[in-house]
This record gives structure tokens, C-alpha cells and sequence, in this order.
């Protein structure tokens, strides 16, 4: 074993791996998966729909590598299928946790929840605020259903908020508490209080939501503190307490938190007097493979059996470089998926052209933003290449911006393709574009004929678009509205709708008839500030204000997650 351990060892030395280590060997720990594993085997013999006997001892088995008949999982989506037809395809009325956590236990298994019985079973988690009704686990678990087999959000027609991720990540960090951590009640019913307390169990599943999405500074962020507040909770046996009592079901939270966030658990932040999470989780376990609920000789507890079973399998995953346990890509396929489309991001009348981009500077910021308060939707934008700083130190956040550099944030943010020629040839100069100040041999050229030919800017005469030029904030209204349109948002605006929204500035008179509706529009969607008494439609309007314009619109167009 010492001689395996050493090659090991060396190949994560050369490789530059950074894998999960642990105080208990490889040895003790393959031993109690096997042996819990066979354990659960024994006792759930028939899983139901049910967090007792039922998904939770599906996905720790199925993902356990341990040899399992099939027969076992194709008599779960049976016993699934028989369910769901029996109650009409509803789970639950209100805690939607139940369809969330049916979701993991299907695609561990290997079948797809949105066949089953003829429903739909991820239809229901595009509904928010059904979805967050029960509580934070609402959120939480819908991202990390969802997120298992990256199954797009659903479009749910009954739903009075159509659910995005962006939307379920927010209510999570929202309801962080002030100690970095997470707890049951937290919010629910307004801010956060000052004195919240975060809990250990809690915190877990809101690190194991938010894993996928540490390119976001503000998940990062919010991560860091509660990495932070987790360490300072960990006792000195190297396990955690909730509810006023040290449990296994607690820890195996923050440990499954761990191996989806790829920390090793034997970070010296989670070692305590020479003991880690794993050997914790492993004192509470019996010689049979079960596992007691507390270490007080409280006797043996089916639920904590099963967590603990899945939080071993997560560490041996880890340390066997596979696959995290709730990123199930890998799993074994026992019925027909329905295709994942990878183009299904964004609203359904989005044009054939826009597209999403994907985050390729995960982490990008600028020094001179670390206080602003758009700091968060630049630094989203500028990971995707949207857009760019003076240089890679200054952005120059309260700069203005000229009319070629917002055609090109706007064409790179819709991922629209290139034209050359604005395709009007009765318009186009001699040569080759529209604007005669728009020459082919300058940097913007393809980005001003681009946002002409979509539509999202026009010239300031037949043949001049005048690329130096600062834009305003109703001109930056107008051309994010068209922007917004193209990707598929409702930009009409009646002459009521429109005095309605104008009307609560107190110079709502100043703004320009052409822009009206446009700024309407923006008020309306929260992509421009509503809280400020006056909107100043003639100022130009800063390259921060356009990061935080731009961001806003490509959240609620479904193009940023």
C-alpha cells in the first residue's frame, strides 16, 4: 500500500494535481464504502419516492462504483413511473424540493426526469417562486438538480416568474448571513438580520449550489466567507453541530461542499487537533456499515446511513479523479435522454443569431474597480470578453464612452457574427460600408456595420455615424432596447405604459420623444436604476453605467446564467 501511495503521490506531483487527501487511507475508505454500500443494498431493497429509503440511497449506490444489478435502479424508475402517473404528474403542491431531489435520484440511475410517465418532472423548477416558496433548500436543490446533467431551466408557461438560474443564485447569496454562512430562516421574510447565525448543514448545500459558478465574482466572494465560517465551526473532533447537537448529517454536508468545490479535505483550514471531516464521518460508522446519527450510542439512523454512504462516495470520486458526485454526466444510461440542447439559453424569441458566450477570463478584474458598485457586472462582462479595460489594470469606470465602442460592446455581448457591408448597397460608400467615417482599415469598422445591419444603431445621417461621439443615457436606452429585442424581450411600450414609468422623475418632460419608450422600457426591466429622482436623459452616460445596462439586459434575456 505504501508503494501504491508513493507512485500516486508522484504522479499528482508531476501532473500538478490537486486532489482531495484525507488521515483515513485508501484502504479504510474503499472498505466503507463497499461495506455501507452492501448495507444499503440489504436494507433498501425497494426504493420509493421518498428522502428515507428512496433517492438518497439510489445516488449514493449508483454513483459508489460498487457492483449493483441493474434490475436494482430499472425497479426505481418503475417504481418512479408508477408514482408520477398515480399522482398526475404532481409531486408536491408546494415544497418543490420533492421534484428536485426525484430529478438526482432519475439521473443517477440513469433515465431522464423530463419522460417519466409522459411528464415532465423539471417543469415545475422553472416556476420561482414556487420553487423558493419552501424556503432557502428551494433554490439550492433546483440548482443542483438542474445543474446534475445540465438540463436547461425549463420554460414553465403557468409560471407567474419564469425561473432562471441567475435569478436561484441570487436568492441564495441574498440570504447569506453577516458570519459568511447560511441557516434555514435567514430572510425569509425580508433582510437578513444583523445578529443571523449561519449553520454548518445549511451552508453546506449552499456551497454545493453555488460550486458550478465560481467564475462569478460575487459567488466567489460569497464562497470565500463561507469557506472561512465553516472552518471556524469545525470542532475539535473535525466534525460540525447542528440544531444543538453534533451530528454525521451535518458534516456530511460540508464535506460533499468540499469535494464539489475541489478542496481537498485535508486543507489545514479543515483539519482539526490531526483529525479531518472523512475521519469524523467515519467514527460515527458501525462494523455492519451502517451509521449512527450522533456519537452518543443513539443507535443506528437509515438517514444518516445514507449521507454519510454518498459523502464517502464523493471523496473517493475525488480522489479517484472522477467526476464529482453531483455532476453526473458520466452516468450509466439506462433509458433514452432527450437531447441537451446547447442553444436553448435565452428567451424563445430571441433571433436565430444571438447567441451565448461563454466565460473564457474566469476571475478578470481591474484595480480601479474593487469599490465601484458596478464592479460585479464588469467584471461578468469582461470574463466573457464583452468588454475590455484601458489596458489590463485600468478600466476607467466613470470614463465616457463613444458611439463605436458601444456597437461593439453591444455586437460582442448578442455573439453576433461579423458582416462586412451593412448588406443596404444603394446606401454603402465607395468604400464599402455605410459611413463614410466608418473606413475599413479602423478597429471598429465590423462592429459599426454589424450593429447597423441588426438594427441596433443608425447613422446621424444617411452616410456619417459619427464613431467619437459620447452617448447619452437615452441614447444608450435606445440602442440596449434594441439590443433587448433582438433577444427576444418585449420592448413595446404603450403611450400610457409610457407615462405611467416617466412620469415618477421629476424631469421626465426632458426626455426626447424617440426615446421615450425605449427608456420606459429600460425602467421597467430594472435595466436602468428606477430609484433615482431624475433620469438626465442628455448626460452622457459612464462606460460603468453601460457594464451595468448591458449585464442587467443579458440576465433577464436568459443570456448570462
Amino acid at each position: 500500500m505504501r508503494k501504491i501511495l508513493s507512485i500516486v503521490l508522484a504522479f499528482i506531483l508531476i501532473t500538478g494535481l490537486a486532489l482531495p487527501a484525507y488521515a483515513a487511507d485508501k484502504a479504510t475508505l474503499d472498505s466503507a464504502v463497499s461495506g455501507t454500500a452492501e448495507y444499503m443494498l440489504q436494507t433498501v431493497r425497494n426504493p420509493q419516492v421518498d428522502s428515507v429509503g428512496g433517492e438518497w440511497a439510489v445516488i449514493g449506490l449508483a454513483r459508489s462504483g460498487y457492483s449493483v444489478p441493474d434490475s436494482y435502479f430499472e425497479g426505481y424508475f418503475r417504481t418512479v413511473e408508477r408514482y408520477v402517473r398515480e399522482m398526475d404528474g404532481i409531486l408536491a403542491e408546494r415544497n418543490y424540493t420533492e421534484y428536485s431531489r426525484v430529478i438526482l435520484g432519475l439521473t443517477a440511475a440513469g433515465y431522464d426526469p423530463r419522460d417519466v410517465a409522459g411528464y415532465d418532472l423539471t417543469l415545475p423548477l422553472g416556476d420561482y417562486e414556487m420553487t423558493i416558496w419552501q424556503g432557502i433548500n428551494g433554490p439550492i436543490f433546483a440548482l443542483i438538480a438542474l445543474d446534475s446533467f445540465d438540463y436547461p431551466v425549463p420554460e414553465n408557461p403557468d409560471a407567474r416568474t419564469q425561473a432562471t438560474r441567475d435569478m436561484y443564485i441570487a436568492e441564495i447569496l441574498r440570504r447569506q448571513t453577516p458570519d459568511g454562512g447560511w441557516n434555514l430562516t435567514a430572510g425569509a421574510s425580508g433582510a437578513v438580520g444583523a445578529n443571523e447565525l449561519g449553520d454548518a448543514d445549511i451552508t453546506g448545500m449552499a456551497l454545493q449550489a453555488l460550486a458550478k459558478y465560481q467564475d462569478k465574482p460575487e459567488v466567489k466572494a460569497a464562497t470565500d466567507k463561507a469557506l472561512a465560517f465553516l472552518s471556524g465551526a469545525q470542532n475539535a473532533g473535525g466534525g460540525y453541530s447542528s440544531w444543538g447537537s453534533t451530528n454525521v448529517e451535518s458534516t456530511v454536508q460540508v464535506l460533499v461542499a468540499l469535494c464539489e468545490l475541489g478542496v481537498p479535505v485535508d486543507d489545514s483550514r479543515f483539519v482539526k487537533n490531526g483529525n479531518t471531516i472523512v475521519d469524523n464521518i467515519l467514527s460515527y460508522r458501525n462494523s455492519d456499515g451502517s451509521f449512527n446519527h450522533t456519537a452518543d450510542g443513539s443507535g443506528v439512523n437509515q438517514m444518516a446511513t445514507e449521507q454519510a454512504l454518498y459523502a464517502l462516495v464523493a471523496v473517493k470520486r475525488a480522489i479517484e479523479g472522477k467526476n464529482s458526485l453531483y455532476r453526473m454526466s458520466d452516468t450509466i444510461q439506462r433509458g433514452a435522454f432527450l437531447p441537451i440542447e446547447t442553444d436553448r439559453t435565452g428567451l424563445p424569441g430571441k433571433h436565430e443569431d444571438v447567441k451565448q458566450l461563454e466565460v473564457l477570463s474566469p476571475g478578470k478584474t481591474f484595480p480601479d474597480i474593487a469599490e465601484h458598485s458596478s464592479r460585479d457586472a464588469i467584471e461578468a462582462l469582461a470574463a466573457r470578453g464583452i468588454i475590455n479595460g484601458r489596458n489590463n489594470e485600468v478600466f476607467d469606470p466613470d470614463a465616457t464612452m463613444t458611439r463605436a465602442e458601444f456597437a461593439a460592446i453591444t455586437t460582442y455581448a448578442l455573439g453576433l457574427d461579423r458582416v462586412q457591408g451593412s448588406g443596404d448597397s444603394d446606401q454603402e460608400t465607395e468604400g464599402g460600408g455605410q459611413f463614410s467615417d466608418v473606413p475599413p482599415t479602423e478597429w471598429f469598422f465590423g462592429a459599426v456595420e454589424t450593429a447597423f445591419y441588426y438594427k441596433i444603431v443608425t447613422g446621424t445621417s444617411a452616410t456619417t455615424f459619427h464613431p467619437g461621439g459620447t452617448i447619452t443615457r437615452q441614447e444608450a436606452a435606445v440602442m440596449v432596447a434594441r439590443a433587448a429585442n433582438l433577444c427576444g424581450m418585449d420592448t413595446d411600450r404603450t403611450e400610457v405604459q409610457v407615462r405611467d414609468t416617466l412620469s415618477a422623475f421629476g424631469d421626465y418632460r426632458t426626455v426626447e420623444s424617440w426615446a421615450q419608450a425605449s427608456m420606459a422600457f429600460c425602467f421597467d426591466t430594472g435595466i436602468l436604476d428606477g430609484t433615482e429622482f431624475d433620469i438626465e436623459p442628455g448626460k452622457p452616460i459612464a462606460r460603468a453605467e453601460i457594464a451595468e445596462m448591458m449585464y442587467r439586459m443579458l440576465v433577464r434575456a436568459q443570456l448570462i446564467l
